[in-house]
């Protein structure tokens, strides 16, 4: 297993993260298999967050007796002293461990006033001197706030969504960070499940070694996946080359990357899958969305009430409501063409 070396926290780890949001849907039991089989394959990072229901519980189950072999990073989304520490607490107990590597303020849209003795950030910094908190980092979907973050110093880790579909000014964050001599976390590497071709956006990763991608993991066969392909790295060829350009072509600018922060809905709409159905029918197997129940699940959108409260929350700035409305007639008019195919 190749190594990343996370910036100035002086901690080098598996240059394949485990991003462990998925578990939460998965059987504890078989959860832990897959997580202690990552360890056995040399998976040294795991990242979860106070946030992901019982992700914590199960890192900290699988992970009993092999906390010296690993790095764990989680998260927090307070924004005060309090609700900080009762997250880190809980955090420490989930994951039945004594400390913890990185805690990261989770998505913040701006950065914390350092000197606020009442705020999460000055929380933390006093759980690092009691020896809680080893390191402390910053997660966003901005990349302007992620760039003030990188730049005020007060953070050692940096965690942003990072894929080949990325902006270049997106991906001259990991240099920004690199010359900061701070650690970057990538997340969203399969831009929200939108990039499929698993060697393709590994090769593309390999071009940035200060880049630690946190791959989110449910099964078995995707673990075996990437841990192949660590053993195989493959090359980028100047095929893959043109791959990445259509994909760029095709997706890059204003599409929903499912990272869920519009949720819940008032109306009940699953708004991450429906705000790239446009592209899933063609990306994917359509037929698991071409079906009466789906029908009926998608059709949830002409109850939308227009609260705003998604686009209000939407880290990218999309007009969801509008989105959500130009998919639904796209779905009605794939769904009209193909239902008779099934």
């Amino acid at each position: 297993m190749n190594t990343v070396r996370l910036g100035k926290t002086g901690l080098t780890v598996s240059s394949t993260g485990f991003g462990a949001l998925p578990i939460q849907r998965v059987e504890r039991r078989e959860a832990v298999r897959i997580i202690r089989a990552a360890v056995d394959g040399g998976i040294t990072f795991f990242d979860t967050a106070n946030a992901y229901t019982d992700s914590e519980s199960k890192l900290g189950e699988a992970l009993a007796g092999l906390r010296d072999r690993v790095v764990i990073a989680t998260k927090t989304g307070a924004r005060d002293a309090a609700t900080a520490r009762a997250h880190l607490e809980n955090s420490l107990r989930q994951l039945r461990t004594g400390y913890i590597d990185i805690v990261q303020l989770h998505n913040i849209s701006a950065l914390p006033d350092p000197e606020d003795r009442d705020g999460a950030y000055c929380a933390l910094l006093r759980a690092k001197q009691e020896g809680l908190v080893r390191h402390i980092g910053a997660t966003s979907h901005n990349l302007a706030v992620a760039k003030q973050a990188a730049e005020s110093g007060m953070f050692e880790t940096i965690q942003f969504p990072f894929s080949y579909i990325s902006s270049p000014e997106d991906i001259a964050l990991a240099g920004l960070c690199r010359e900061l001599d701070l650690g970057f976390i990538a997340m969203k590497g399969l831009a929200g499940g939108m990039l499929t071709d698993i060697p393709l956006i590994f090769a593309f990763r390999r071009q940035y070694p200060n880049v630690l991608p946190i791959w989110g993991i449910q099964r078995m066969e995707e673990l075996q996946q990437w841990l192949e392909l660590e053993e195989n790295p493959p090359e980028l060829t100047g095929e893959m080359r043109e791959r990445m350009e259509r994909d760029r072509r095709e997706l890059a600018g204003e599409f929903c990357r499912a990272c869920g922060y519009c949720l819940p809905c008032t109306a009940g709409i699953d708004i991450p899958t429906a705000a790239r159905m446009k592209t899933l029918l063609r990306r994917s197997p359509w037929q698991q969305y071409v079906n009466p129940e789906f029908y009926r699940e998608m059709h949830k959108i002409d109850s939308c009430v227009n609260c705003g409260l998604c686009a209000s929350r939407c880290p990218y700035h999309l007009d969801t409501p509008q989105l959500l409305k130009t998919m639904l007639e796209d779905y009605d008019r794939f769904y009209q063409q193909h239902i008779d195919m099934i």
